[in-house]
């Protein structure tokens, strides 16, 4: 889900009345009706139709129609509109921070059998497998040159690239508070997870390098010189 929207979701909470009806709706144990909510707020029906018709718009909430009688058949009333919690997350930071991808990388490297003999390898591979995913999941950048595209895709994931002296650096960190504390640990995965967007792009040409720098990320991705070995990166 990209910043604006995002940011236009959690920005519908701002209403002090749609904040009431989202923190009523979520604290049911059930979807609830626009009447229930009104009478319990002490809202004009209309007011509250209005306020969670907006939250349902922005994807906070979601709607669901049920007849609340039971019954069934002729005679048994139109199904009611009911509001539940949606089950899509929000999540704003400024600067942008991926927690939720460390983590991820985390879990899925010490699932591997062979982590407790090996975890930095496992480490690695699942770092490295989801900068790929990450460079898969942009799938309209064929048209574009080499730098354009890592960029794009990286820009995406919160490191704000910027192209300096020759070398693409980036100058946000998404892992900033947990790099400054096992900096070894996650500046390594940092290394891994941009090279592996350079790979799933394709971008022969381009190197992950760990390059720490007061105010920026760890990493910096420079061009290969011709003919040299892109086996490891340093």
């Amino acid at each position: 889900m990209d910043f604006a929207s995002q940011a236009l979701g959690i920005g519908a909470l701002a209403d002090p009345t749609r904040r009431a009806l989202y923190d009523y709706v979520v604290s049911q144990g059930s979807p609830v009706g626009r009447e229930q909510a009104a009478a319990d707020l002490g809202l004009a029906s209309h007011n509250a139709n209005f306020h969670l018709d907006r939250l349902v718009t922005e994807g906070l909430l979601e709607v669901e129609y049920r007849r609340l009688s039971g019954k069934t058949g002729p005679g048994a009333g139109r199904p009611s509109k009911l509001y539940k919690r949606a089950g899509r997350e929000f999540s704003v930071s400024l600067p942008p921070r991926r927690y939720d991808l460390v983590g991820e990388i985390l879990a899925a490297a010490l699932s591997e059998p062979q982590a407790s003999e090996d975890l930095p390898t496992a480490l690695q591979q699942h770092a490295q497998q989801a900068g790929r995913e990450a460079a898969g999941a942009m799938a309209d950048l064929d048209g574009d040159d080499d730098e354009s595209r890592l960029t794009r895709v990286l820009a995406g994931q919160g490191f704000e690239p910027d192209e300096v002296e020759g070398a693409l650096v980036l100058r946000n960190c998404p892992f900033d508070a947990l790099a400054q504390k096992y900096t070894n640990l996650v500046c390594g995965l940092n290394v891994d997870f941009v090279q592996g967007v350079i790979d799933g792009l394709g971008c022969a040409g381009l190197q992950a390098c760990l390059e720490p720098s007061p105010g920026r990320c760890c990493v910096a991705v420079r061009t290969l010189p011709a003919g040299s070995d892109q086996d490891a990166t340093s």
